[in-house]
């Protein structure tokens, strides 16, 4: 007995590891290449690296929507597929690209156009506007063309393809890295842009990766052009009914990062540069975490259609004991070298000093916060969609920005880097309690919905 459970558990980890590996590449190089780009803009000065970080909530919006979308639309798929409706599946395909499409760059257009009100209400000053007016309108468009690519993604997924996203996501990454510093900097006789050129390569890169995936989606026959109102009319409310708690769920991050960027603008310049850098550094070491939200979904959902909720335990007890064990090795592991990724990634020493504090404390805190994000993801494939929206605001409204804010009042810099901690520690304490409630019912999983 105990044989046959390590065997399964043993084939459950081979089969996770073939779905993550190359969601989990593609997710380092995406996130990687963003990191790289503050990297650079630190080299500009504080003020610019400042004012891109004052567009990291609006842009985390834009992203917000979008993952809403694309798990709303996977789900849907994947479904189709399941039950043999190739056709049904081929106009979701379109209708998302054509509907997310349109939505995204409705956003983009409200965002560009209440731009100075927004910022001014982030805590941005007035030596930071030059640089947002130049550099938030390119910014747009690469998260429009960013907001498609995602979509074409998220069809490729549904069909249960994950090397061709991951393999473009490297792809994309490699090219804005080689053009950051030609369009930031400039080479030989053409001066650069400065802090717009970075937008620009990253708008050049998704625009290449759009029309890669683009093809190789219509050439692969997964889109479909015929039927598309009739399919509208048959799949608003199923699709509103998985995207709605998953956008709402989405949307509360950039909403928190916008209310934690507002206390650190009370600190100072170099303290909101920092906290720009450790953003990125966050999503990059979440990297595997990420993977897994993306690649766990479709499986899960397949567990629950057919019932199996034996392997839907061993499942999230896996996907746990992976994240927890990885996230805290490699939080610590960072920790002890934040001096030297201070150095790297800030140019000023007061911005190194802040990053310091910021790695120390929150990258093994980030341990506690994957468990929350899986079980997150978990919720919306296994037809809990608005217990896992409860469970992001909880994350984020009673944990961490309470602590942020309790502890910038204590302790300044050094007690909001420890409240922020320790929010994400209790995030994820609350997630596993909630799951285990849950999942100890079994007479109730199978009725388990929406509410």
């Amino acid at each position: 007995m105990l044989a046959a459970s390590t065997q399964q558990m043993a084939g459950l980890g081979k089969t996770l590891w073939r779905q993550t590996w190359p969601m989990a590449i593609g997710v380092l190089s995406l996130l990687g290449f963003q990191l790289v780009d503050s990297a650079f803009i630190a080299r500009l000065g504080t003020v610019p690296l400042a004012a891109q970080s004052f567009t990291f909530p609006l842009s985390f919006l834009i992203i917000g929507i979008q993952v809403g979308m694309g798990i709303a639309i996977a789900a849907l798929i994947s479904r189709a597929l399941g039950a043999g409706e190739k056709a049904r599946a081929k106009r979701l395909s379109s209708l998302v690209l054509m509907a997310g499409g349109a939505v995204i760059a409705c956003l983009a257009m409200l965002l560009w156009a209440f731009q100075m009100p927004i910022f001014s209400l982030l805590g941005a000053e007035s030596n930071t506007f030059g640089h947002l007016r130049s550099y938030w309108p390119p910014q747009l468009l690469s998260a429009w063309l960013g907001a498609l690519l995602y979509f074409v993604y998220s069809v490729f997924r549904a069909h249960g393809d994950t090397r061709l996203p991951g393999k473009m996501m490297v792809i994309t990454s490699l090219i804005n890295l080689a053009l950051d510093p030609v369009l930031i900097f400039g080479i030989g006789p053409w001066p650069g842009w400065g802090l717009p050129g970075a937008a620009w390569a990253t708008a050049i890169a998704f625009s290449f990766g759009l029309l890669a995936t683009g093809g190789r989606l219509w050439k692969r026959g997964w889109a479909s052009r015929e039927g598309l109102w009739q399919e509208g009319r048959q799949s608003w409310r199923p699709f509103m009914g998985i995207a709605a708690p998953a956008m709402v769920s989405q949307l509360m991050p950039p909403l928190a990062a916008m209310l934690a960027i507002s206390v650190v603008a009370g600190l100072g310049e170099s303290q909101v540069a920092a906290w720009g850098l450790a953003s990125r550094l966050e999503t990059l070491s979440l990297m595997v975490i990420l993977a897994m939200t993306m690649s766990l979904p479709p499986w899960l959902g397949r567990c629950y259609g057919a019932g199996d909720w034996d392997q839907i335990h061993r499942l999230l007890r896996l996907a746990l004991g992976v994240a927890v064990v990885w996230q805290l090795t490699l939080g610590i592991l960072l920790a002890l070298g934040a001096p030297w990724l201070g150095m790297v990634l800030a140019g000023n020493p007061d911005v190194q000093d802040e990053l310091v504090l910021l790695i120390r404390f929150l990258l093994p805190s980030y341990a506690a916060l994957g468990v929350c994000m899986l079980v997150v993801s978990a919720g919306n494939a296994l037809g809990w969609p608005l217990r896992a929206m409860l469970l992001s605001g909880a994350r984020l409204f009673m944990c961490y920005l309470p602590c942020l804010w309790l502890g910038e009042q204590l302790a300044g810099w050094w007690g909001l880097a420890a409240g922020a901690a320790l929010g994400n520690v209790l995030a994820g304490l609350v997630a596993w309690l909630l799951l285990r409630r849950i999942l100890s019912r079994p007479h109730r999983q199978a009725r388990v919905n929406a509410g």
